[in-house]
């Protein structure tokens, strides 16, 4: 099973930098940043000439921080498993595989039950034969997951997906 690091360092690292900014951002605007007198410019007099001269440059950085932070919080929450429905039943998983093990170059597949029942996602190459797959899943496989997770009467949902070159 894939596990998250990746995602978590990096939403670590990022977290950090823009905790260790807004402190220093905090600090700066109470005058609690030591050894900078309170009225000392922060940026070169040849940088701040133009920004007040034409204030658009400030309203398109505050677009880029915002469209960034909205990617960020949308990473965090996919992260988090934030609508994703139902719990991984990895045993349901490992059937899968097992029952799709003639398949060549099956990437992904994982098997959720939630409240509404059984969801099934299978992703597989562009030169799988999709009916091969289709048949397997519908004679035996989907039953044997789903007696194995809830009953023969829980609704099953299979997703199938298709892999572009």
């Amino acid at each position: 099973m894939r596990q998250y690091a990746g995602n978590r360092i990096g939403l670590a690292v990022v977290g950090g930098i823009l905790l260790a900014a807004g402190t220093l951002a905090w600090l700066r605007g109470h005058d609690r940043l030591f050894g900078l007198a309170p009225h000392a410019k922060i940026l070169p007099a040849q940088l701040t000439r133009p920004i007040a001269e034409e204030p658009w440059p400030l309203w398109l950085l505050a677009l880029v921080l915002l469209l960034t932070a909205l990617t960020a919080l949308r990473w965090l929450l996919i992260s988090l498993g934030w609508g994703r429905r139902g719990t991984r039943e990895d045993t349901g998983t490992a059937m899968l595989f097992v029952g799709l093990k003639g398949v060549d170059g099956l990437s992904k597949a994982g098997v959720r039950a939630g409240e509404d029942g059984v969801r099934i996602a299978v992703t597989c190459p562009p030169a799988a034969d999709v009916g091969a797959v289709v048949g397997k899943l519908d004679q035996d496989v989907v039953g044997k997951i789903r007696r194995e997770i809830r009953d023969d009467e829980a609704a099953t949902v299979v997703r199938l997906h298709v892999r572009r070159k």
